[in-house]
């Protein structure tokens, strides 16, 4: 995932920013210095990280991967942001032996359920980091919007099978291990204790789009984005999307 700031990268990454960015701003107009500590479980290279910080929060990034901790770290140089990210390695399974429990105002939860052996354990780790009034972002791979992806590709053995399988994997070439429909992910936050926010559909038509087409037409960049702003929204849309996005709040 690219930094969200990069027009380009907006396709994959705008609706999330969006309403992550008016949770932040929300957020912060309740804290006394209007500074929140924000939590990255799954962060690796910041593409999230370092643009929170740039907005003048502190940020905590968990992550496996030395070596994207490491790319976080020059990234974080280069944005001149050092001083409010700091990186740990580790993941959603031991989150709590790496970070305190209770402390922070925002927890990002982007792109890690479909890997853990537990999404529901992963979940109830990561609402165990957040503070009292605290907000969860979640994002999560979409089953359906796979699905239709491999059909519109012609990969309609595929598709069927994704259709069927338990964890919506279209067969053995499949990189990921699970997803998920904005039912599961809502039942997975409220169990754990929160309040669901908003659902919003992600890459609802940027993975659908030719490259070709978005890179070469002159305004369609721009016009695809207004696109997906528009439907993420929208129930009808979200068991198409690529990825599921979930705000969720204590209380």
């Amino acid at each position: 995932m690219s930094d969200p700031l990069r027009p380009r990268a907006s396709l994959r990454t705008a609706v999330v920013w969006e309403v992550l960015k008016d949770a932040l701003d929300r957020q912060a107009k309740a804290a006394p210095d209007g500074t929140l500590d924000v939590l990255d479980t799954g962060g690796g290279t910041g593409n999230f990280a370092v643009p929170v910080a740039r907005l003048g929060h502190r940020v905590t990034v968990v992550d496996p991967s030395p070596d994207a901790l490491f790319a976080l770290e020059r990234r974080a140089a280069e944005a001149g942001v050092t001083d409010r990210v700091r990186g740990v390695q580790g993941d959603a399974h031991g989150l709590l032996d790496v970070v305190p429990t209770g402390s922070y105002d925002v927890v990002l939860c982007h792109g890690v359920l479909e890997y853990v052996d537990d999404p529901a354990e992963g979940v109830r780790n990561v609402v165990g980091a957040l503070r009292a009034a605290g907000t969860l972002s979640l994002l999560a791979a979409g089953r359906n919007g796979a699905v239709l992806a491999r059909a519109i590709a012609g990969h309609f053995t595929e598709a069927q099978r994704g259709l069927a399988d338990p964890e919506g994997r279209w067969g053995e070439g499949d990189p990921l291990p699970r997803r998920f429909t904005a039912e599961d992910l809502t039942t997975l936050v409220s169990a754990a204790g929160l309040e669901v926010a908003s659902v919003h559909g992600v890459r609802v038509f940027a993975d659908l789009v030719p490259g070709v087409l978005v890179d070469t037409e002159p305004g369609a960049l721009e016009a695809l984005l207004k696109l997906e702003l528009a439907a993420a929204g929208l129930p009808a849309f979200h068991s198409i999307a690529t990825q599921l996005h979930v705000l969720a709040r204590r209380g």
